[in-house]
C-alpha cells in the first residue's frame, strides 16, 4: 500500500498489519502468550471494575444515609418547628381564653352589680311608698285622737285631771320624802366611813412613826454602843503599846537628818499610831469615831 492509500483508508491497513502481525506471532510461538497476557489483563479490568462497582455502591449507600440523615434533621427540625408552634397556639389560645373570661366575668360581675344597685334602687322607692303610706295613716289617726281627745276632755278627761293631779302630788311627796331619807342615811354611812378611814389612817402613821423612831433609836443605840467599845479599846491599845516599850531596855533611833529623835520622837509614833485607830475603825465598821464624838 502507498502512503496515499495508508492516509485514506486505515482501517483497511490495520487489517493488513494485524494480519501480518499474527502470522508472525504464530510462526514466534507467541501467540497463547499474547492470550494469557489478555486474559490477565481482563481479569485485572474486571476486578478494577467490581473494586468500583463497590466503592461506587458504597458511596451510593453513604451518600444515601447522609441524605436519610438529612431528611430526619430535616424531619425532626420541622416537627419541632410544628410542636414549639403547637406549643406557642395553645399558649396564645390559653392567653386569649383567660382574657374571653375574664372580660365575661368581668361583665357578669357588671352586670349583678347594675342589678343589685336597680333592686337597691326599687327597694328604696317601695319603702318610700310603704313610709309615705305609713306616714298618711299616722297623719288619719293623729286626728283621730286628737278628734277624740277634744270629745273624752268634755266629758272625762277634765275631773280625771283633778284626781291624777292630786294622786301625782301624794307621790311626789312619798317619793322625796324616800329620796331624802335615802340620802340622810347614805352621808350617815359616808361620814361613818371617813372617820373609821380617818382613824384607821392615823393609826398606820402613829404606828409608822414609832417604827421609825424605834429604828433611829435602834440605830443611835447600835452606834453608841460600837463607839463606847471602841473608846473603851483604845486606852487598851495604847497601854498595850506603852507597856511593851516599857519593857524594851534600850531603844536605838535613827534619823535621815531632817527629823527629830529621843522621847519626844517616840512620844510622836505612839500619837501616830493612837490616831489612826478611827480611820482603822471606820475601815473596818463603816463607824467615824471623829464624826460621833462631835456628834456627842
Amino acid at each position: 500500500m502507498s502512503v496515499e492509500d495508508i492516509y485514506k483508508n486505515r482501517k483497511l491497513f490495520n487489517s493488513r498489519v494485524f494480519e501480518v502481525a499474527s502470522k508472525d506471532l504464530c510462526n514466534l510461538g507467541l501467540q497463547g502468550y499474547l492470550k494469557a497476557l489478555g486474559m490477565s489483563r481482563t481479569a485485572e479490568v474486571q476486578r478494577d471494575a467490581r473494586i468500583g462497582e463497590a466503592l461506587a455502591q458504597q458511596e451510593s449507600q453513604i451518600q444515601k444515609a447522609l441524605a436519610l440523615e438529612e431528611l430526619m434533621k430535616a424531619k425532626y427540625a420541622n416537627d419541632t418547628l410544628v410542636a414549639q408552634a403547637n406549643r406557642d397556639f395553645e399558649q396564645q389560645k390559653a392567653a386569649y381564653d383567660q382574657e374571653v373570661m375574664t372580660k365575661k366575668a368581668e361583665a357578669d360581675l357588671a352586670y349583678e352589680l347594675q342589678s343589685c344597685k336597680i333592686k337597691q334602687k326599687i327597694k328604696e322607692e317601695q319603702m318610700e311608698i310603704v313610709v309615705v303610706e305609713r306616714q298618711g295613716r299616722i297623719n288619719v289617726e293623729e286626728q283621730e285622737i286628737q278628734r277624740t281627745e277634744k270629745r273624752l276632755e268634755a266629758t272625762v278627761k277634765q275631773p280625771a285631771e283633778a284626781e291624777k293631779f292630786r294622786l301625782e302630788t301624794i307621790a311626789a311627796a312619798q317619793r322625796k320624802k324616800t329620796v331624802l331619807e335615802a340620802e340622810a342615811k347614805a352621808e350617815s354611812k359616808h361620814l361613818q366611813g371617813e372617820a373609821e378611814a380617818f382613824a384607821i389612817e392615823a393609826k398606820a402613821k402613829a404606828k409608822a412613826a414609832s417604827m421609825h423612831y424605834q429604828a433611829e433609836a435602834y440605830k443611835e443605840f447600835q452606834n453608841a454602843a460600837v463607839l463606847d467599845l471602841y473608846l473603851k479599846a483604845i486606852p487598851q491599845i495604847v497601854g498595850s503599846v506603852s507597856s511593851s516599850l516599857s519593857n524594851v531596855k534600850s531603844v536605838k533611833m535613827v534619823s535621815s537628818g531632817g527629823s527629830e529623835v529621843g522621847a519626844q520622837k517616840l512620844t510622836e509614833e505612839v500619837m501616830n499610831i493612837s490616831n489612826n485607830i478611827p480611820e482603822m475603825v471606820k475601815t473596818m465598821t463603816g463607824v467615824d469615831l471623829r464624826k460621833s464624838v462631835r456628834a456627842a
